[in-house]
C-alpha cells in the first residue's frame, strides 16, 4: 500500500512542476514582449524652462555656467542650433508649443492670467488631448499658463513648488512608473524673474527665484558677477553682471532637477523607451531678449534625445520653430493627424542630420505680452536674411513690467545713457516699420538694411514671403498691408 501511494504521488509532483514551469514560462514571454509593445509607443517628456536662452548652457558654448545634466543630454542626443520660438512671451509661446499653430490664428495673443485674459479658441485640439485619444497617460507639473483647460486638458495635474525642480521630479514618480505610455509636460518657473520685480534700492539684482536658504534637496550653485558672460546686446554694468549671476544660479537649479528626473526615469526602467526634449518658452528675461523678436529673444535651446536614434552627440543646423513641435512629437509617437491642420511640420526624419535641405526658413508672430503691451511684429528669417515688420511702429516699444524694473535697464535709463549694449537707447525704444538684417555679417542686428537701395529686391522678396505666411496662417493683421479684409467676416446678421 505504501508502494502504491509512493507511485501515485509521481503524477501529482509532475503536474505541480509542470504548472510552476508554465508560470515561469509565461512570465518570461511577457517580459520578452513588453519591450516590443513599448517600442510601438514611446514615452515622451517635454521639459520646458521659463526664460532660458542659448546664452546660458555649457553645451551651447558658455564655459562659466554649470549645467552637467543638460550637457549630458546633448552628448547623448541632438542639439539644435537654429531653434526658434514664435513669440518671446510666456503664454503666447506655450500655446504654440502645445498646438502647432501660431497664436494669431488661435486667439492666444498674450498672457492668460489676471486682466490680460487671452484664451485659445475652444475648437483647437492640443497635443495632450490628441495623445490621450491614442492611449497616452498625460500629466503636467509646474507652470501651465495656457487657457482654457478643456483645450489644454491633462489627465493628471501634479503639484509641487515650481522653483524646486527636485521636488517636482519626485512628484512624477508614479507617472514614470506607468504601465501605459506617458506624456509628461514638465515646466519649471526657473529662471523667470522672481517677485517682487521692483527692487529696493533700485540697483539690487532680481532674485530670479533664488533664496538665501536654498531649496530642500537642491544643490545651491552660486556665481561671481565678475565671472559671468555678458551678451553683447546688454550693457556691461555691475547691475547687469549681478543679475546674470542670479540668472545662472536659477538655471543650475533647473539642471539639478533635470538630473534627478533622468535618474528616476532610469530607475523606473523607462530610459531606453523615452524621448526627452528640453526647450525654453523664450529667451532670457532681460531687455533686448524676452518680448522682442531679436535673436536673443526667440533663438532658443532645443536638445532632443531619442533612444531609438542611431546618432548621438550631434549638432543639427536646421531651422525649426515651436510650431513644429506638436506635429513632430505626434510623428515620433506614430500618430497620424491628417484631420488637424498644423502650421508647423514634423522634423522627425531630419533629427539626425546636420544640415538638411529645405529647413532654412522660420517665421515668428508676436502681438502682445501683457494686455497693455500692444506691439504686433511679424518675422521671416530666410537663410541669412531676417525681416521684422513692426506693424505699430509709431508707438514707443512697450516694456514688460519686470524688465522695466530690472536694475539692468535702470542702470542705463536713470543715467540717461546713449547706448543699451550695442544698440542706441532711442533705437530700442523707437523702431522703424521694417528691419532687415544680414545675420551672417551682422549677428547683433544693428545695421538695418531695409532702407538701403542695394537691398531693395531682398526687402520686396521677404515682404512677399511674409504676406504668404500671413495668408497661409489666417493672420488677422494681414489687413494692415493694403486694408485687405479677405480674412475677416462681414459682421452682418450676427
Amino acid at each position: 500500500m505504501l508502494v502504491l501511494k509512493k507511485y501515485m504521488r509521481i503524477p501529482q509532483i509532475a503536474i505541480t512542476v509542470f504548472s510552476v514551469l508554465s508560470i515561469f514560462s509565461c512570465v518570461d514571454k511577457n517580459e520578452e514582449k513588453a519591450p516590443e509593445g513599448q517600442a510601438a509607443k514611446p514615452n515622451i517628456i517635454l521639459f520646458v524652462s521659463d526664460d532660458h536662452g542659448t546664452d546660458a548652457l555649457g553645451s551651447y558654448g558658455n564655459k562659466v555656467i554649470k549645467t552637467p545634466n543638460l550637457d549630458k543630454l546633448a552628448e547623448e542626443g541632438v542639439r539644435f542650433t537654429n531653434a526658434y520660438c514664435t513669440s518671446a512671451s510666456c503664454a503666447a509661446s506655450r500655446s504654440v508649443i502645445l498646438t502647432g499653430m501660431y497664436g494669431h490664428a488661435t486667439g492666444s495673443y498674450g498672457h492668460v492670467h489676471d486682466y490680460h485674459h487671452f484664451s485659445t479658441y475652444d475648437n483647437v485640439r492640443s497635443l495632450p488631448v490628441l495623445l490621450e485619444k491614442e492611449g497616452y497617460e498625460t500629466a503636467r507639473i509646474g507652470k501651465y499658463h495656457v487657457a482654457p483647460e478643456k483645450v489644454y486638458h491633462f489627465q493628471k495635474v501634479l503639484e509641487a513648488d515650481p522653483r524646486n525642480t527636485v521636488e517636482m521630479a519626485e512628484k512624477c514618480k508614479d507617472v514614470l512608473s506607468s504601465d501605459n505610455p506617458f506624456f509628461l509636460y514638465f515646466c519649471t518657473d526657473d529662471p523667470h524673474r522672481g517677485a517682487p520685480f521692483q527692487s529696493e534700492p533700485w540697483n539690487e539684482p532680481n532674485s530670479f527665484g533664488n533664496k538665501a536658504e536654498g531649496y530642500a534637496g537642491v544643490e545651491t550653485v552660486t556665481y561671481d558677477p565678475k565671472d559671468v558672460v555678458v551678451p553683447s546686446f546688454l550693457p556691461d554694468t555691475q547691475e547687469t553682471r549681478e543679475e546674470i549671476a542670479q540668472y545662472y544660479q536659477s538655471i543650475s537649479r533647473i539642471d539639478h532637477g533635470f538630473g534627478k528626473l533622468m535618474g528616476m526615469l532610469k530607475a523606473a526602467g523607462k530610459a531606453d523607451n523615452t524621448i526627452v526634449i528640453y526647450i525654453s518658452d523664450n529667451g532670457m528675461a532681460f531687455p533686448g531678449a524676452k518680448t522682442t523678436v531679436y535673436e536673443p529673444g526667440i533663438k532658443l535651446p532645443c536638445i532632443i534625445k531619442d533612444p531609438s536614434a542611431k546618432t548621438k552627440g550631434t549638432v543639427n543646423e536646421a531651422m525649426i520653430s515651436w510650431a513644429d513641435l506638436t506635429p513632430t512629437i505626434l510623428d515620433m509617437a506614430d500618430i497620424e493627424t491628417t484631420d488637424v491642420a498644423f502650421h508647423g511640420r514634423s522634423f522627425k526624419e531630419i533629427v539626425g542630420e546636420r544640415s538638411p535641405l529645405g529647413w532654412d526658413e522660420v517665421k515668428a508672430s508676436h502681438t502682445f505680452h501683457e494686455i497693455t503691451m500692444y506691439y504686433p511684429m511679424r518675422v521671416i528669417r530666410n537663410k541669412n536674411y531676417k525681416l521684422i515688420w513692426n506693424i505699430a511702429w509709431r508707438l514707443e516699444y512697450p516694456f514688460a513690467s519686470d524688465l522695466w524694473a530690472s536694475s539692468t535697464w535702470q542702470s542705463v535709463y536713470r543715467k540717461h545713457g546713449e547706448y543699451f549694449g550695442e544698440r542706441k537707447l532711442q533705437d530700442y525704444l523707437f523702431r522703424p516699420e521694417y528691419e532687415l538684417y544680414n545675420l551672417d555679417t551682422d549677428p547683433g542686428e544693428i545695421v538695418n538694411l531695409a532702407y538701403d537701395e542695394d537691398y531693395g529686391e531682398v526687402l520686396e522678396s521677404m515682404k512677399q514671403k511674409m504676406k504668404t505666411f500671413q495668408k497661409d496662417t489666417s493672420d488677422p493683421w494681414l489687413i494692415m498691408w493694403d486694408h485687405d479684409s479677405s480674412l475677416q467676416g462681414t459682421g452682418v446678421d450676427l
